[in-house]
């Protein structure tokens, strides 16, 4: 599966399944009315690095982003961001644009990853926690999750 850097002519390409996913409010703390404008500022910020994964014929089905979780003496922390086009789930997609992103991030110098509001009931994370995450902490009934009502939020962790 081809996966790259992202363009600004990527956008296009993410925002369907990007809306989607985030207009669900079941698995990303932004907004569910998030605009495309704010959610290109969110996704496609310059801090970051993004990534597309590309089906046989060129689709983008998947992005993820990498950027620094914190700054200064601990910018060495990376934090991510994934989303797969829901029509793909299931296919080894996330786990092709994980497996890169974890090896960019070692090549980019980070020695771990942070994801600091994992959703509980998010089907990645058993994805994270088969790729090596642990799970150092839940903040409890922090997100109201829109069929299972408040349910908490993972903070995991990877060394690198």
């Amino acid at each position: 599966m081809p996966i790259r850097e992202a363009t600004a002519d990527d956008w296009p390409r993410i925002w369907p399944f990007w809306h989607r996913i985030v207009a669900a409010g079941e698995t990303y703390t932004w907004d569910p009315d998030t605009t495309e404008e704010q959610a290109r500022t969110l996704w496609m910020n310059p801090a970051k690095r993004v990534y597309v994964a590309e089906d046989a014929a060129g689709a983008v089905v998947a992005s993820a982003y990498l950027t620094p979780n914190y700054g200064g003496p601990a910018a060495r922390i990376a934090n991510a961001g994934f989303m797969v086009d829901p029509d793909h789930a299931g296919r080894g997609v996330g786990r092709a644009l994980a497996e890169h992103l974890l090896a960019a991030a070692k090549g980019q110098g980070y020695r771990a990853m942070v994801f600091n509001a994992v959703v509980e009931t998010n089907p990645a994370v058993r994805l994270w926690t088969s790729l090596g995450f642990t799970i150092l902490g839940t903040v409890p009934d922090a997100f109201e999750h829109p069929r299972h009502g408040p349910v908490g939020l993972h903070i995991m962790y990877k060394a690198l």
